[in-house]
């Protein structure tokens, strides 16, 4: 646990320091670079690392400073291609009239001082459920192939150039605050410039989306590094120009307006120098902190959780995956139910075959067909009989 939460702090002073254009200090040679990387790697900032530890190639085995140099070039080519892979896929779809949302794009990586500090950020696209065949499709036509499928939700689609594009159907967030919040929120998106059928949302609204995306990651213990290092580069972009009091209230209808402000105080703390410090910044107790960046920094490893919404957005998520549960068992019993009353009926019609089966059988019943209960019966002898008879004859041949 103590490895992690070390690791962690070197990597977020890191980056901050490259983040904040500080002097780079000096690596001690006793740092277990497997794990650096790995831990780098996870939090999706082994890029920025990288920029962190070129002059300290001598303290750094070859083959670890080939893995971060490695990550450094997927980056560059990123930058090449997302902008590109974005243009069309929007065009695309606005050309075929496929209604869609823009959730998030890779222009966050113009917030960088030096873009290829970025990740690899995917184009986020909400659809409604008759669109999302219809733009899978167009995507499959221009070379994309499914790399992951969120559940219920959705799946992330990839190219042979690494750009990516997440489609959903569904918003991946359990609980009735964040539904009625994320529909509210789409409720307000608006016709994207030059298109028609592709809408976006505000500024306020992004922002609202990447903090209650940050809570509810955390409350799940998977919110990363990286994730908390572009919600400070876009809140510190923007922040003069957003309307605090409509990003307050959405965020107290989530239920996470006191976690969310949290988060993003850390953040602060994280990557921000001392000019950008938020005014309402200046926390009683650090403690509160201190919880906050072990869970973060330790994966959920350490958690000493004292914030109440954190606290009850992690049980109404736990509440609803065992409703889920439930429905699932519900669902495969009542699929094993269906099956053995398909079975029952293929037997009794088996047994008491339909009238027009009868009547091909025996003929005089379409004259007489009140008789047709007696002639089941006759029909069962007669099977039974045969039965019997094949087995009488198995027993003889044997012996």
């Amino acid at each position: 646990m103590d490895r992690l939460i070390f690791e962690g702090r070197f990597l977020v002073n890191l980056v901050g320091g490259i983040v904040r254009q500080d002097d780079l200090k000096a690596i001690h040679s006793r740092i277990d670079w497997e794990h650096m990387y790995r831990t780098a790697d996870y939090h999706k900032i082994a890029n920025v690392v990288y920029l962190g530890i070129l002059g300290n190639g001598e303290k750094v085995p070859e083959r670890w400073m080939e893995r971060f140099f490695g990550r450094y070039q997927e980056s560059l080519s990123y930058s090449d291609t997302s902008e590109d892979g974005e243009r069309e896929i929007l065009t695309l779809l606005d050309m075929m009239e496929v209604p869609c949302i823009i959730l998030s794009t890779s222009r966050i990586r113009l917030l960088y001082q030096i873009q290829e500090m970025s990740a690899n950020n995917p184009l986020r696209l909400k659809l409604d459920e008759g669109s999302y065949s219809l733009a899978k499709g167009y995507l499959v036509d221009l070379g994309y192939e499914t790399e992951r499928i969120y559940k219920g939700y959705g799946e992330r689609m990839i190219r042979a150039s690494g750009f990516c594009v997440e489609l959903y159907h569904k918003l991946p967030f359990r609980t009735r605050p964040y539904g009625k919040g994320m529909q509210r929120m789409m409720e307000t998106a608006f016709i994207r410039n030059s298109s028609n059928y592709v809408r976006t949302i505000s500024i306020e609204n992004r922002y609202i989306f990447m903090a209650a995306q940050a809570a509810y990651h955390y409350t799940e213990d998977e919110l990363l590094i990286r994730e908390v290092l572009d919600l400070y580069l876009y809140h510190k972009a923007w922040r003069e120009e957003m309307n605090r009091e409509y990003i307050a209230n959405r965020l107290k209808e989530f239920q996470i307006d006191g976690l969310a402000e949290k988060i993003l105080h850390i953040s602060y703390m994280w990557f921000g120098s001392k000019e950008d410090i938020l005014e309402d910044s200046r926390p009683e107790d650090m403690g509160v902190y201190d919880v906050l960046e072990n869970r973060i920094l330790s994966r959920g490893a350490i958690s000493r959780e004292t914030d109440h919404q954190a606290l009850r957005l992690a049980s109404l998520i736990k509440q609803d995956i065992g409703k889920e549960r439930r429905r699932d068992r519900q669902a495969i019993f009542m699929e094993r139910l269906e099956g053995y009353r398909a079975a029952f009926m293929r037997k009794l019609r088996w047994l008491f075959p339909e009238f027009r089966y009868m009547c091909a059988i025996y003929p005089f019943l379409e004259k007489l067909p009140v008789l047709l209960p007696v002639y089941w019966v006759r029909r069962g002898v007669r099977l039974m009989a045969g039965l019997l008879a094949g087995s009488v004859k198995d027993k003889d041949t044997y012996e």
